[in-house]
């Protein structure tokens, strides 16, 4: 394997870091092949909201998580590198295939799919109108939403089963609506929920429409066996919430049309995990399968790792061509400038937040408008431990009461004095550091690559634009919207982007009847619910 090193070119791209991305990415970088995993949300995938995981084999009890977290740690080891950010299209013509992603394009001999799947909406009346404002998907995400509340659970299957368990932590009652005669997972976690004192649970049972005005007041179900209709009205002035777990739909759009797919739009492969298409391979739940569980994921992601490792090998001697050689990560953890840092931001944040810093082009004022509230002082330690690490950003404590009802808050500032338009109501952690770290990144330039028909169209906004974004440390569909929102702020003064914990901030919450998170507002306007890009918040903008 002689010859000079590409800068630019990779042996393999891997889109999608959860535990089947993960994994291809630790195997191709310990046998020294460059590798990039490419994740859109957060590195992880769905098992990250999982609280606990007890059926992975040599773990006895971990979280979603902390399994996911060792895993991307051990890959970072070998030399494997991450990007965030959204693939909006391939190219697999040719022997050097091209992923295009919201931050440029990589170039890359083998490309594996990973992308997983999504939760699949059931299509009862009033799911999709009341998506957001009682209607959810997310337990981890809106569960504290209903605190005191009842809740419907919609579905039979292992997600619908823990996470039942899971709500009974912060719901009234749960009702378990299972269209079949049983649960379909295992006795265990059936047992699990069977036994709960709080849930109930009705099966041959299908719901029939959800209805309510600006929230969720009501549900009409009905059983199967004996056409018995049913229904639950909130009591006046409360609302209620419903869940659904009916199952995932596969993230394959990207190839549909390039490699062969199922009925349900699984992607088919053989026993290598090679799709039909040269060079491609899929791996973890977007893949055919009998049973989706990370141990599997984990299996798809070895073996197709192995069989990319031929390919490359082989691509290389055809095109003479060779990707600069991953290097493996010192052997030690990170140390950060004090004391202090080390106990806020952990070697891979600071790994992650030293690459940003090395490329910001303009010094950054990180402004704070503080309250007494114990979380004005967290907030004030995390912005000065970042101004610790780099002599990019400088901490300054306003005084002006401008902010009052929306501290505590840090609004990211120009040396200058000028406003980004760039704040966050809270301490920006759990999910959302890389996005503030990304929102950083964007208004110190270069910042974030966009196509130039979205820039254009950016830059033609001509009117003040104020967007409030409200989120949940632990939802991991918020940071999508957040960067997106931020970006756009960062391109043009005229717009604005308040990002809001709705943990410090109720008021918000009852104010617009938030029972889902991300939701974002415009210009005061009707609540908008779930992920969105740039090119759908400028559809929003108008």
């Amino acid at each position: 394997m002689g010859g000079a090193a590409n800068q630019n070119l990779y042996d393999a791209v891997v889109i999608g870091g959860g535990p089947a991305g993960l994994t291809a990415a630790l195997y191709l970088a310990r046998a020294r092949y460059r590798v990039v995993v490419v994740e859109k949300e957060r590195f992880g995938g769905q098992i990250t909201i999982t609280s606990e995981v007890v059926n992975y084999p040599g773990r006895e009890k971990t979280s979603g998580g902390e399994l996911t977290d060792t895993m991307r740690r051990q890959a970072l080891g070998f030399g494997a590198e991450f990007l965030l950010a959204e693939v909006e299209s391939l190219d697999l013509s040719g022997d050097i295939k091209k992923v295009r992603t919201s931050r440029g394009t990589l170039e890359c001999f083998a490309i594996l799919l990973a992308a997983g799947a999504h939760p699949r909406m059931v299509g009862f009346k009033g799911e999709e109108a009341f998506r957001g404002r009682g209607v959810a998907y997310c337990a981890t995400c809106d569960g504290e939403f209903f605190t005191g509340k009842d809740v419907f659970v919609v579905g039979g299957g292992f997600a619908a089963a823990e996470e039942s368990v899971f709500l009974t932590k912060y719901a009234r009652q749960v009702t378990i609506l299972i269209r079949g005669n049983d649960f379909t997972c295992a006795a265990a976690v059936a047992d699990a929920a069977r036994k709960h004192e709080k849930i109930r649970i009705l099966t041959n049972t299908q719901v029939l429409e959800v209805y309510g005005e600006r929230t969720l007041s009501g549900i009409r179900w009905q059983n199967n066996k004996t056409g018995e209709i049913s229904s639950f009205e909130a009591e006046p002035g409360e609302n209620f919430g419903v869940f659904v777990f009916a199952g995932y739909e596969p993230a394959s759009g990207l190839v549909r049309g390039m490699a062969e797919l199922d009925e349900q739009g699984y992607v088919i492969t053989d026993k290598c995990q090679k799709t039909s298409a040269e060079g491609l391979y899929a791996a973890g739940d977007i893949c055919v399968k009998n049973l989706r569980q990370v141990v599997t994921a984990v299996g798809d992601g070895a073996l197709a790792a192995t069989e990319m490792e031929r390919y490359a090998a082989a691509m290389e001697a055809k095109t003479g061509l060779h990707p600069a050689r991953a290097q493996a990560a010192p052997d030690r953890e990170e140390k950060a400038g004090g004391d202090g840092q080390r106990g806020i931001f952990t070697p891979d944040m600071l790994a992650q937040l030293r690459a940003v810093f090395q490329k910001m082009e303009r010094k950054l004022v990180l402004r704070l408008y503080l309250d007494e509230r114990p979380v004005s002082r967290e907030l004030m330690k995390y912005m000065e431990g970042l101004a610790e690490l780099t002599d990019k950003l400088a901490v300054e404590k306003a005084e002006a009461k401008e902010a009052e009802g929306e501290r505590p808050c840090v609004r990211v500032c120009l040396e200058n004095g000028t406003d980004t338009g760039l704040a966050f109501h809270g301490v920006p952690g759990g999910h959302e550091f890389t996005s503030f770290i990304l929102g950083l990144y964007n208004a110190a330039g270069p910042g974030q690559s966009l196509e130039p028909e979205l820039l254009e169209r950016i830059h033609r906004i001509s009117r003040p634009v104020h967007m409030r974004i409200m989120v949940s440390l632990s939802c991991t569909m918020c940071p999508e919207l957040v960067t997106a929102a931020q970006k756009i702020a960062s391109e043009n003064a005229l717009v604005r982007a308040d990002v809001y914990d709705l943990n410090h901030f109720p008021e918000l919450k009852d104010q617009y009847q938030v029972m889902s998170v991300p939701c974002m507002v415009i210009d005061g306007g009707k609540p908008v619910f779930g992920k969105k890009g740039v090119r759908q918040i400028l559809e929003l903008i108008g």
